[in-house]
Order: structure tokens, then sequence, then C-alpha cells
């Protein structure tokens, strides 16, 4: 099934629709709520129980956050549908690769919003199922990550923007504190997979400092990231009609 809307009143008059501040809004408070998740996971709560936090706390804390982040991007879907003002469909929003707009980036999200789905699904049913099928699709967490932060900056229109930039650059540098706190010491007993959590996040820091500058943060992202024509012309459009104004939807 396919679902498109047709732009809000407030994106016709040349400002951005109430959706789509939701859908920003959503989309940054899923990813510091998705970080915090994955940074308590990969830190190991159990480790972090003391008298004061005994262990069932600090992991309800984990499950409870992670809930939150599963809830945050739902609504980050369901209000990125409801804007109407790029082509996304309900379809999009769950298979992959499905939409003509932004297709790979958009994938990106629907990617990790299947990863989190099975997740949160698994945990569900975790006395149901084989801890072994468990613990395999809980490691899945770890990969939604990565894949949401590549989606907000090729997807988003506000990666420019300094308020994106440093809320990644702190996601990244709280995640990479994790996976210290988790790895060091297990790389001074000569653990293997230790160094190559450790060079996990190295590269991927690397990567991005690498990519950016030419990809997100570059001005011809929008048509580079696979924005259709028609959005294009209608976004230099909406900019002229808006300059006198002060106001007018950011890039799409």
């Amino acid at each position: 099934m396919t679902v498109t809307l047709s732009p809000t009143p407030l994106a016709l008059g040349g400002g951005p629709s109430t959706y789509w501040y939701l859908t920003r809004s959503t989309g940054a408070v899923a990813l510091i709520l998705l970080t915090a998740s994955v940074a308590l996971g990969v830190a190991d709560v159990q480790r972090w129980s003391t008298p004061k936090w005994p262990r069932f706390v600090v992991d309800g804390l984990h499950r409870q956050v992670s809930l939150l982040a599963v809830v945050f991007v739902v609504l980050h879907v369901v209000t990125s549908v409801l804007d109407g003002y790029a082509p996304i469909s309900i379809t999009a929003a769950v298979i992959p690769f499905a939409s003509s707009y932004r297709p790979f980036w958009l994938g990106l999200g629907a990617v990790s919003f299947d990863l989190m789905l099975a997740l949160a699904i698994t945990s569900m049913l975790r006395t149901r199922i084989s801890h072994r099928a468990w613990r395999t699709t809980h490691w899945l967490a770890y990969a939604c990550w990565p894949i949401a932060l590549l989606h907000s900056f090729g997807t988003g229109s506000d990666a420019r923007n300094a308020w994106l930039l440093w809320l990644s650059i702190a996601c990244v540098g709280v995640l990479a504190a994790a996976v210290m706190a988790r790895a060091l010491p297990d790389f001074a007993l000569h653990r293997r997979s230790s160094g190559a959590a450790l060079g996990a996040v190295f590269g991927f820091a690397v990567f991005l400092a690498a990519w950016l500058p030419g990809g997100p943060l570059a001005k011809n992202w929008a048509k580079q990231a696979g924005t259709p024509t028609s959005l294009l012309g209608h976004a230099s459009s909406l900019r002229t009609s808006a300059a006198g104004a002060g106001s007018g939807r950011p890039q799409p």
C-alpha cells in the first residue's frame, strides 16, 4: 500500500508545516534516546550496579530508554508521512529503498526502523523464544545506531545546521566513550573483540570526518541525495518568495 499526502496549508503558504517541525524534533530526540540506549548496552549496565543503584534499577532504566527510543522513532515515521511535502509513503517508511525521495538515505531509516521493531518484538517475547535467538536479535540494536545517524545526515534538511552537527558529534562522543569503557579493560587482556570494537568506532569517526564536507554539508547535497527535480524547483521558488518575508521551508 502506498499513501502520500499533499502539502499542508502552511507548506503551501511558504512556511514549514507543524508536521515538518514534529518530524525534525522527534527525529532528534529519537537519535538522543537511541544513543543513550546503545551506550548503556555497550558499557554493560550490569557492571554499573551499586548499593544505591541496584542492578534491576539500572537494567530497568536501559529498558525504558530503549522503549522511549522506539516510541519517538514511530512518531518520527508517522509525522514524516503526514507532512506530505516530500513523497514519503507508509510503504517507504517500512520497506527499505522503496521511496522516490532520497531512496538510499530514506532506505537507511527504514532499515534502522525495522531493526528496532525486531528488537522490540523479540524483547516482548523473550520468555517464549530461546536465549540465543533473543541475544542474536539484541545485537542488531548496535547496528541501528550508525544506520540511524547516517539516515539523519543524508535525509534531513538540517544537516548543515550547527545544532544538528554538534548534536551528532555529541552522540558519537557518548558512544565512543561507552565503547572505550567496555573495551579497554578487555583490550588489556588481549581480547580480539575489544580491539575490533575500538577499531570500528575509530573508523566510523574517520569516515564521518571525510564524508560530511563533500556530502551532507555541501550546498548541492539535496540533488546528490536523490531529491526529485520537482521538489528542488519548488524549494527554490519557496526560498525566493520567502526572502522578503524572512521565513520559508528549509532545503528539502
